[in-house]
């Protein structure tokens, strides 16, 4: 549009010399777009580095580990043999010789102090026992291991190995000084000339002790060896570091519970490696014995934690963040530089788009020359003047605003003289539209005046915001105290009645419950449960310390009910009570302090909102109001109910706040007594029916007494008043009668 106007053209040109280099909003994101791209893209690269610079770093510590365990398992291996030829040695011994063909206990002692002397000598050798022919114990070395004979299936011609062939067995733990031991233990025969038994000797060696003897195969510390059998029991290796998550702590633990992922794959082959989240681990199955009935295999494991690894790795790892941060920086700056060159290269172009669609927007724009005469203006402003814009050009401003002459040469004038006019202009339409309109001087051509740029935003509906808001004001501005509250009472508006009634000198720092406290702050939660229930509660109030005075004020609570069904803002008004009302004629006025319920349901949910402790401390009361034979006089139910009605004006008069009474059925009332013991509420009927005895109404009035029991219902606390009204109704003195109720000690 503005391309074909000729007096736009220097325009367009003169902004594009002043305007200079514009980063648009696309070419801001895709700036954005393409540093994102590269730091994601660095930060990916670099932790891939990391990683396989890890990972390679771990098979190089797993394959260097893997050797050790070989040379670990080749050296166990050695050493059992080696045991077993020194078990042999002990079987061959002179001493114990001597002492089979001439068991006497000199020879006894001799033998033991020569065998503890080995044990003190030799580290892995724990102890030396001898047994008899049948595998009874005989004697020992000082330790903890059992006495117990020798099983069936290791003794004589049942036995598998030859005589003089050494059996090995599984490993074992046994408690040695508070620590459990795990060990093995070498048997062997005793054989006379002719191969019968003379007995079996027994040494018992120490694993701990044996992988000890061996430690210079270990790497470091850090790299600690676990021994396990073939159902994953720990037997030895246990780190005084640390412990690593779901591997054993403790001997005897099961690798195979706590970390079943990595027994799995140890149990599908016999070597290997497994990455965890935690660490590396090695493996390695070995053989203790290469005898086929004494085969024994166990797992030689390893493993180094991962945060080692990268420990290791560290001093790499920030090499490489270095290069990459430098990497991303000059990548970041080529980036930058590229843009920086296209949009100094298509700088004029951009200019010239941006003079062409400076008033493509959503705020309407006219452009008028020295004579307030409209060049050009947009849809939006010809959207407010609710004039085409075809008819907008060449059409004078104050037409097009409908400005009278002494209004339209004020705003040239000072438009001229200071270089901006803003005001408000209200257009005569059927839409009765309110503009802010803004006109200011565009960049100057050369010599002569300046054009003229005007804005035109359309402000009614803020205006009549304004005005709604005034409105409401007013409408608040009443005699009567007005306040608007949360649904929990805390004050959010008030009107000025209100502020001055309560003395709050515009402090809204309160709620209703503290304000009101003493007749609306002890039964809040009570008055909330009903507001939920029917909308509104409406009370009288007495006496406030807050009360500028001490009149009776008429309360009346209104819920907002919310979209989604809860109650959000409160409306409390306050309005002086008719003090005739409060005369000598009680039975014609209905008080307002307590609300009669008409279903049961309501009493239960106001039973279930009390505290636990009001709750746990109330009484229930059920009053009889129908006298015997009353109703067989009478011509119809009506008379009974008005009779019903002026009791229940009289108890309205004189019931405390925070009782609750139900409409239970013709002739019969529900009073809900909280934080009333047996005994007040025993005293409170006996009041009751003195008042109605005064006013006449005490006829035939019988009342029943229950007492909450712990983890009883409504229905069965209802239950025990009506048998305690049973019981009233046949005392003759008093009419009142109590059950299931408990007196303070």
């Amino acid at each position: 549009m503005l391309k074909n106007n000729p007096s736009l053209q220097p325009l367009a040109s003169l902004l594009s010399l002043t305007q200079g280099l514009h980063w648009s909003h696309q070419r801001m994101l895709a700036v954005a777009s393409q540093l994102s791209m590269l730091v994601i893209g660095m930060i990916i690269l670099t932790l891939l580095i990391i990683t396989l610079g890890e990972r390679r770093l771990q098979e190089e510590w797993a394959t260097q580990r893997y050797s050790e365990l070989q040379t670990i398992g080749t050296l166990i291996t050695d050493k059992v043999a080696f045991q077993q030829f020194r078990t042999q040695l002990f079987a061959k011994d002179e001493l114990l010789n001597q002492y089979l063909k001439n068991p006497t206990p000199a020879s006894q002692q001799k033998l033991q102090e020569s065998w503890q002397e080995l044990v003190q000598h030799i580290p892995e050798l724990l102890g030396i026992a001898l047994f008899d022919p049948q595998g009874n114990y005989k004697f020992a070395t000082p330790a903890n291991f059992s006495q117990d004979a020798l099983p069936p299936a290791l003794l004589g011609s049942s036995r598998n190995l030859g005589g003089k062939e050494v059996f090995t067995s599984p490993l074992e733990f046994v408690p040695l000084n508070g620590i459990l031991e795990p060990y093995m233990y070498q048997m062997t025969w005793l054989e006379k000339p002719d191969q019968s038994s003379m007995g079996y000797l027994i040494t018992y060696n120490s694993m701990v002790q044996m992988l000890e003897a061996i430690k210079p195969a270990f790497s470091s510390n850090k790299s600690p060896m676990l021994v396990l059998d073939t159902q994953g029991l720990l037997y030895a290796g246990v780190s005084e570091l640390a412990p690593l998550p779901h591997i054993p702590d403790t001997l005897g633990a099961s690798l195979r519970q706590s970390y079943p992922a990595l027994w799995r794959e140890m149990s599908m082959s016999n070597f290997g490696q497994f990455h965890g989240e935690d660490a590396t681990f090695v493996y390695l199955k070995i053989e203790l014995t290469n005898q086929p009935e004494l085969r024994r295999d166990y797992f030689l494991l390893s493993y180094i934690r991962n945060d080692d690894i990268a420990s290791k790795f560290s001093q790499w790892q920030n090499i490489v963040i270095v290069a990459s941060l430098m990497l991303t920086f000059l990548a970041a700056w080529v980036i930058l530089l590229s843009h920086m060159y296209r949009l100094q290269y298509r700088s004029r172009q951009y200019s010239i788009d941006v003079a062409n669609t400076l008033f493509n927007s959503e705020v309407g724009f006219i452009l008028a020359n020295e004579q307030a005469r409209i060049i050009s203006a947009n849809p939006k402003a010809a959207e407010a003047t609710q004039v085409p814009q075809d008819e907008l050009t060449d059409r004078s401003l104050q037409r097009a605003l409908n400005l009278d002459d002494l209004t339209h040469t004020q705003i040239v004038e000072q438009v001229h003289r200071l270089g901006e006019w803003s005001g408000n202009i209200s257009l005569e339409n059927d839409k009765g539209s309110t503009l802010k309109v803004n006109v200011r001087q565009a960049p100057k051509l050369g010599r002569g005046m300046p054009n003229m740029l005007v804005t035109l935003e359309d402000i009614s509906e803020i205006i009549s915001s304004h005005n709604q808001a005034f409105l409401s004001e007013l409408l608040c501005d009443t005699t009567v105290a007005t306040a608007l509250t949360d649904a929990n009472g805390k004050l959010i508006k008030i009107n000025p009645v209100f502020d001055q009634l309560m003395q709050l000198n515009g402090d809204l720092n309160h709620d209703l419950a503290s304000l009101l406290a003493n007749d609306i702050g002890n039964q809040w939660q009570r008055i909330t449960a009903q507001i939920n229930m029917q909308g509104q509660w409406q009370g009288q109030i007495l006496s406030s310390p807050n009360l500028r005075h001490s009149n009776c004020l008429q309360a009346t609570l209104k819920g907002h009910v919310a979209a989604d069904g809860e109650i959000d803002y409160i409306i409390c008004t306050l309005e002086q009570a008719n003090d005739g009302q409060r005369g000598a004629e009680g039975r014609n006025f209905v008080p307002h302090r307590s609300t009669i319920l008409q279903h049961l349901s309501d009493l239960e949910r106001y039973f279930a909102s009390l505290s636990p402790q009001s709750r746990s401390n109330s009484s229930l009361l059920v009053m009889d109001i129908n006298p015997e034979g009353l109703l067989s006089h009478m011509s119809d139910i009506d008379q009974l109910e008005n009779r019903q009605q002026e009791v229940e004006v009289q108890l309205l008069l004189e019931i405390p706040t925070h009782y609750q009474i139900l409409h239970w059925q013709l002739g019969k009332l529900l009073l809900l007594l909280p934080d009333t013991d047996a005994t007040a509420a025993h005293h409170f009927a006996l009041n009751t029916i003195e008042k109605l005895n005064s006013n006449g109404l005490g006829e035939g009035i019988s009342i029943g007494i229950a007492s909450y029991q712990e983890g009883q219902s409504l229905e069965q606390y209802l239950s025990n008043a009506e048998v305690a009204l049973k019981r009233a109704k046949q005392n003759n003195d008093q009419n009142i009668g109590q059950a299931f109720t408990r007196h303070p000690s």
